[in-house]
């Protein structure tokens, strides 16, 4: 059984993460990539390095470890969209794809015939998705997003991070990363919304609206509750004990989420008072009496290794884990086992295998995999140009000299 989106093109019109990311996905999905990238540098995010990709000969290529982790399965062509003839390329690749996606600022398209109403007005089964920082309109529309800027004031920085301390950024562009998956899901539902209505949509994801949208269970607590979330550190803010603790020689992380789990965990812990203390006898009690059971449960846990807690905490069906390095990850037998690791060749790296992270997307009729390496700029544009629009070798020639691919 094939890939479930294979026979679907998609027109790459996105740089930098979220919009490569969305991207990425569909072509893990089977989607025919093909990433539209200006000649010269492409992607911005080749150069954010190093890291970088080493050639054959053990050297620096222009290829970012950054690129790399949300290039995979697509096709390179360079092109020009400034001039006349790269905006002309680009409306014939439009009459054979169906969908594009792009992340210019609010209007940048427009000017060039190629915004949303003028698309759809030429092309009307094309979908159409903008990701952009605040939306296609609201007072903040104009401004440029960055997925550290929307972490702040999106909330997220609010409630990360210790009490103590500074407000905190989650280690991943993650703002970024949800605005993909959301822009992912949407067109998925743009294409199914198409084979009943012949006709595309125009999505508009903002990584603002994404970023309060997955506040989640910290926005309903506020909006109920009307009491203001803070900083816990580890801690959950509804489920007590559930956070990290200190042991003889490391941390771990556990996950008491019910009363049934904290008296096992307290009789086999030596310390069964805690779980008949009639202020812990109930998640809700140990919520509002936090600050008396956590320094009772740092003092028992301080006095044996992670390696003995991790065990006997799986022994008894406690949710526990370890708080793994990015090299202990990788070196995991579990994520091993799942094959989120892929030795992919690579163009750039003379043909050499480089790591990519795989997707985590299981179907049963088929697994998507890395078919395609991270392309450098320009990789396939003889190929994409020959096979969409009938150039020939010659005719690719001379627009490379005029630069407009």
């Amino acid at each position: 059984m094939g890939l479930p989106l294979e026979g679907v093109r998609v027109l790459d019109l996105t740089r930098i993460l979220a919009g490569p990311s969305c991207t990425q996905i569909l072509g893990d999905l089977g989607a025919d990539v093909i990433k539209i990238e200006r000649p010269g540098n492409g992607d911005d995010t080749r150069g954010w390095g190093p890291p970088f990709l080493n050639d054959e000969n053990g050297e620096p290529t222009r290829e970012s470890a950054y690129y790399l982790s949300t290039n995979r399965n697509k096709r390179s062509l360079s092109l020009d969209i400034a001039t006349p003839e790269g905006r002309e390329l680009l409306e014939q690749m439009l009459a054979q794809s169906d969908i594009l996606v792009e992340n210019f600022k609010v209007g940048d398209l427009d000017k060039r015939g190629f915004g949303w109403e003028a698309v759809h007005a030429r092309h009307p089964s094309v979908i159409y998705c903008s990701i952009t920082g605040f939306g296609q309109d609201g007072p903040y529309a104009g401004r440029a997003g960055y997925d550290f800027i929307i972490q702040g004031m999106g909330g997220l920085m609010s409630i990360t991070g210790d009490p103590r301390g500074q407000p905190m950024k989650v280690g991943v562009p993650i703002s970024d990363i949800m605005s993909g998956m959301y822009a992912c899901v949407s067109i998925l539902a743009a294409l199914r919304g198409r084979e009943q209505t012949g006709l595309g949509q125009h999505i508009d994801i903002s990584l603002l609206d994404v970023q309060v949208a997955w506040l989640y269970n910290q926005a309903s607590n506020y909006l109920l509750g009307g009491e203001e979330p803070g900083r816990l550190g580890n801690a959950h803010p509804n489920i007590v004990p559930y956070e990290t603790f200190a042991t003889a020689d490391g941390h771990v992380n556990i996950g008491i989420g019910n009363d049934g789990q904290f008296e096992r965990f307290c009789a086999f812990a030596g310390c069964p008072e805690l779980a008949t203390d009639p202020r812990f006898t109930t998640n809700t009690l140990r919520l509002r009496h936090r600050e008396a059971l956590i320094p009772a449960l740092q003092t028992v846990f301080a006095t044996r290794s992670s390696a003995y807690w991790l065990a006997e905490l799986e022994r008894h069906k406690i949710p526990c884990g370890p708080i793994n390095t990015i090299s202990e990850v990788f070196a995991d037998p579990h994520v091993r086992h799942r094959g989120m690791v892929t030795d992919v060749p690579h163009s750039a790296a003379g043909g050499r295998s480089v790591p990519l992270v795989g997707s985590p997307i299981r179907l049963s009729g088929s697994r998507p995999e890395i078919r395609r390496a991270p392309p450098t700029v320009g990789q396939h544009s003889e190929e994409i140009l020959a096979e969409l629009l009938g150039l020939d070798a010659e005719q690719v020639a001379d627009l490379k000299r005029r630069s407009i691919v």
